[in-house]
């Protein structure tokens, strides 16, 4: 067996039928780890006949190196349950997993889809991921969010791209806002870090100048103007949330010193 495609997922019902459909026919085997999905994720996964493995939520890093363990292909392409490989890119993969020797792990070209638009600008587009790799080329580091694959092998560039449908509308960027600003506040606040209020201002607006002017989010209408806001928001946020982490810290030991 050659490939591998694996995922996580909890209540990608929306999502799935698109990602895996665009898999079926280069992958040996699709690997899921669900993490209690209570829509048809499961049911759907079954009628492409994937292999489903029930477990509670690690985190991103420690979720994927699950399915990683889980996989027996020489290759793995590890995707998201809300992303589409492209046709080139498939046909290319394909070609990879057939050749002997190159690079163990490749990095793939995104772009992303927001609001039923694809976003070109702004960082939306042309960033770049580890997504293919050979069976033990790597793994995941432990981050509850924006986990990083580390490896020693060497690393190749694909330019061919994956379409990531990021949010669908304003409801479902303000679901994955909560969650995401909670968590990174939390990652921060663990590994010790503080930022006072000015530099979460001044973060926040260099966000937002960086996404709508340096990276050109303008040219993407009232979308690219909608989503530099957005970053922009979230990225204050995130920060207010590690104050409150922060005092609330302060405020325990207080309370727990024998000298108060």
């Amino acid at each position: 067996m050659n490939l591998s495609v694996g995922l996580i997922t909890h209540n990608e019902a929306y999502d799935l039928p698109r990602t895996l459909e665009a898999v079926k026919d280069i992958a040996g085997e699709i690997v899921i780890v669900d993490s209690g999905s209570t829509d048809r994720t499961v049911e759907i996964a079954r009628s492409y006949r994937a292999k489903i493995y029930q477990e509670a939520w690690k985190g991103y890093g420690q979720q994927k190196n699950s399915v990683i363990d889980k996989c027996s292909g020489q290759w793995i392409l590890l995707i998201d349950a809300d992303e589409e490989v492209s046709a080139p890119l498939k046909e290319r993969i394909g070609k990879i997993v057939e050749q002997k020797g190159g690079p163990a792990v490749y990095r793939v070209n995104f772009t992303s889809y927001c609001f039923g638009k694809q976003i070109r600008h702004g960082g939306w587009s042309d960033f770049y991921r580890v997504r293919l790799f050979r069976k033990g080329a790597g793994r995941y580091d432990h981050k509850q969010v924006h986990e990083q694959f580390i490896t020693s092998c060497k690393t190749a560039t694909l330019r061919e791209y994956i379409r990531h449908y990021t949010y669908r509308d304003v409801d479902e960027y303000f679901h994955k806002f909560d969650r995401y600003s909670s968590k990174m506040a939390m990652q921060y606040f663990e590994a010790g870090k503080r930022k006072s209020t000015a530099g979460a201002m001044a973060s926040s607006v260099f966000c937002f100048v960086k996404s709508y002017i340096f990276r050109l989010g303008f040219l993407d209408g009232f979308e690219g103007y909608f989503l530099s806001l957005l970053t922009a928001c979230y990225t204050f946020v995130k920060y207010a949330r590690l104050r409150e982490l922060n005092e609330s810290g302060k405020n325990e030991t207080r309370i727990s010193s024998p000298h108060h």
